[in-house]
Order: structure tokens, then sequence, then C-alpha cells
């Protein structure tokens, strides 16, 4: 089969796995304080501190993801309901071309496990949300691409494109925008060893390679500085990583355990990629070591970082793969099930423009708590993003990061009946409290003499403090 028509198929391919992509994508209820704040900086422009919580309103706020959030409203504006799935749709077909057309030669070596690697993009697929992760997901894979480039090629200049790449990661998602400088630097320090041990190689780089490696790894620690908040957004990440109480409670930041079934999709995964390497007839590349380490070490520590291990070992594990004469059958596969794949996108169509919005809150919940004007509400975590999109201040909400250092702690305490619960109750004496049916506080404030019970609806139950 022509070269040509091989690579149409599997851009044909990749087109239809984006497809089956926004067919399985689900909205969450941090999508709509991104909307809310979008829209508040679309028309009050950019803010630096809280509008959206009555307790801590005006405190300092670290909005890394200012721009991503301009971006959407700006979408939601012009296409309705059918810029989340424009949005979706984009990032993951930049992410899968990128990684495909940064592997090109590679993937076409073995055809058959080429389409079982991309199929793997499914594990991305079924947790896609509309969130400035997506922008993120395509800009490490770019960031990847052009450090290999320079690693194949001395005289490659995709490199100097990282610095702007990196202004702009730090304004869309400047939570993961240190990954610029830190791959540089990983790449610098690899390229300056020269031995052969064991099924390790190194070979140094040359004067020009690590002098490119080096300047960008300088600009990007500069380019990240670029943003609203200055150097604040330097250190940002590793404040997050070091914070105790988002790392235990928010499960995106939870560690990767041995208790919990889903972590052993990511370890078999992990394996996986490190079978091929050990077992395959070349010597493993210091370079592509470190960075299979260092993708394990964060996967490990953070399930957050799963996604990021598969998109920086699309650039190893292909070199590492036994060449295989091309399968003509398999090709017609390939088609098969890609017409199958847009087939299926095409009956599934009608969710594009009325997407299902997975929501706590209903309707009738909204127009009440709106009534009801509560001037201190306690609100639990999950329904924060629908209260403050319904234009209702909120006691705390989707922004950990932001409440971690003042009321996080006491929110969990309420919630569980931890500590002394009654004592943080009377300390910010809500005057209206939304509770979650299945959490203990709906226990306590049941027979509390203090709290009236005022709306029940399915999970949701407030109360109304008595005067």
């Amino acid at each position: 089969m022509k070269k040509n028509k091989v690579f149409w198929i599997n851009i044909f391919f990749i087109i239809s796995l984006c497809l089956f992509s926004v067919s399985f994508f689900r909205l969450e209820t941090d999508y709509l304080w991104h909307i809310k704040a979008g829209e508040y900086m679309f028309n009050n422009g950019i803010i630096k501190h809280d509008v959206f919580s009555w307790y801590l309103n005006g405190k300092y706020w670290m909005s890394h993801e200012w721009l991503f959030e301009i971006i959407i409203y700006s979408l939601k504006v012009v296409f309705g309901n059918l810029h989340l799935f424009i949005y979706c749709f984009i990032c993951s077909l930049s992410l899968l071309l990128i990684l495909f057309l940064g592997n090109k030669e590679n993937v076409f070596k073995n055809n058959l496990f080429s389409f079982l690697w991309f199929v793997l993009f499914l594990l991305i697929i079924f947790s896609m949300q509309a969130r400035p992760h997506l922008i993120s997901y395509c800009f490490i894979a770019f960031t990847v691409y052009c450090l290999y480039d320079l690693y194949k090629n001395e005289k490659s200049r995709k490199i100097y494109f990282l610095p702007i790449l990196t202004v702009l990661w730090s304004n869309i998602h400047g939570g993961s925008s240190n990954f610029g400088y830190i791959l540089c630097f990983i790449f610098f320090i690899c390229g300056l060893f020269n031995f052969s041990f064991s099924k390790i190689k190194a070979t140094r780089f040359s004067k020009l390679q690590l002098i490119k490696y080096f300047s960008v790894f300088i600009l990007c620690m500069f380019a990240v500085c670029i943003n609203i908040h200055g150097f604040k957004m330097f250190i940002y990440p590793y404040q997050n990583m070091m914070d105790k109480v988002m790392i235990e409670n928010i499960i995106e930041w939870r560690e990767t355990s041995l208790n919990e079934l889903s972590s052993y999709i990511y370890i078999c995964f992990a394996l996986f990629i490190f079978l091929i390497m050990l077992f395959s007839k070349k010597k493993i590349e210091l370079i592509d070591f470190i960075l299979f380490g260092l993708c394990v070490f964060l996967g490990m520590k953070s399930i957050r970082f799963w996604y990021y291990t598969y998109i920086i070992m699309s650039f190893v594990v292909f070199n590492y793969i036994k060449k295989s004469s091309t399968d003509k059958l398999m090709y017609n596969c390939i088609i098969f099930y890609s017409v199958l794949i847009v087939l299926f996108f095409c009956i599934n169509s009608k969710k594009l423009f009325n997407p299902k919005y997975e929501y706590f809150l209903e309707k009738k919940d909204i127009e009440y708590i709106k009534k009801i004007d509560s001037k201190r509400l306690f609100n639990m975590y999950n329904y924060g993003g629908e209260l403050i999109y319904n234009d209702i201040k909120v006691f705390i909400d989707g922004r950990a990061d932001l409440y971690s250092k003042y009321n996080y702690k006491d929110y969990l305490k309420i919630a569980k009946l931890e500590g002394d619960y009654v004592s943080i109750i009377n300390k910010y004496n809500f005057d209206y409290m939304i509770v979650d049916s299945n959490y203990s506080i709906n226990t306590y404030l049941k027979y509390s003499n203090d709290y009236n019970l005022v709306y029940t609806n399915k999970k949701i139950r407030i109360y109304k403090k008595m005067n």
C-alpha cells in the first residue's frame, strides 16, 4: 500500500477517535465557575481577587486559568452549547495529530502496535472534561516533540517556540506551565553524559544542542513569570503539590493507591511500557529512561499525571518496537473501525446541541436558593460551581487552592462531623445550610435545635438558622 494512502488512513482514524471522544465527554460543575469567571472578566477585566465567595470576598486569588476562562466564555457566546464539543474536539484532535505527526516515521514501522497505542487514547477520552487540562495536554505533547526533534537533529529550531508556548501556558493553565523548563533541563542534563552500562546507554549531545537546551531552559523559566501574577506563578505549582489538604481530599490530586482497582490500570500501563523497553533489542537511551522514570514518579504521586505518561511515552515507546511489514488487512480493519466510530458519532450527534449536564442541583433548587437570598450560606463543595454560575455567593467551591489556607479544613470538619464541628458552625454563623443527604452533617442538622429544615429535594436538604 502506498505510503501517502497509509498516511491519510491514519489521519481518518485519528479524526474518528476524536469524534468518538466528544460522544463521551463529561461536563462537571467545575466547568461552571470557569464559565462565570470568564464572563466576569470579559465584562469587567482580569481579576486577581475573589468575587464569588461571601466569606473570602476580596481575598487574593491565583487566577492561573484566566485566559482559558475568557476563551471558553467567548466560544460559548459565539457557538452556544456547541462550544463544549468544539473545544473538546479541537483539543483532542490537536493532541493526537502532534503525537502522530511527531512520530510519523516510527508509527508506520509497526501498524498493529500503532493502532493499539492510539486506541489507548480512550483512557483519556473516558475522563474528558471541558477544562484547561486539555490544552495542557497539547502543550506538553508539543514541548516533548520539539525537544526530541533537537535530540535527533542539532540544527532543529523548533525548540525556540517553547518560550512563547510557555507564556501562553502560564496564562491558560499556569498550574502545569513549569513542565516546559523542567523537561528542557532534563534533556540538557542527560546530554552531558556519554556511557554504556548494561541495558542503558547515553550519548553526549553536541555543543550546539547543549547550548540550545540550556538557553531555552532559562528562557522558559522567565516565560512562566510573564502573566498577571508574575513570579508567584513560578512557585505556585510546587506549593500545590505540597498542600496535604488538597492532595488528601481532591480525587485527581490523590496518590495512586494499590487499594483502588482503577490504579491498576495505570500500573499495568506503566509496566507494559517498561517491558517493551526492557525486552527490546535496542539499548535504552538515558533520556528515554529518565523520562519514563519521571512519568511513573508523577503518576504514582498523583492521579492527574496519568495522562502525561501516555503523552510523553508516545515519543519514546515507538523507538523500541520491532519493525513489521505493512499489512493491507490491518489497514482495512482500521478503515472499518473508523467508519463504525463515525457512524456511532452521527447516531449520537443530538448530544452536541443538548449536552447532558452532570449537576448536583436542579432548576427548582436554584430558584429556591435565590429566593431565600442567603448572606452567609453554607454549601457542599460540589455545589459551588452551580451556585456561582447562578450568581449565588458561596462558602466554598472547586477552587480548592483558594480555600485551602482559609476555610477548607473547617468545611471538611463540618461536612464529616469531625473535631469540634459545633464550634466551627457557630464561628461562621451560617444563616442557611445546603447539605447533601448522604453526608454526616445532614444527620446533625436534622436533630439540631439551632437549624430548621425548610426545603428537601432528592439529594439536598436546606436548613435555616432559627432566631
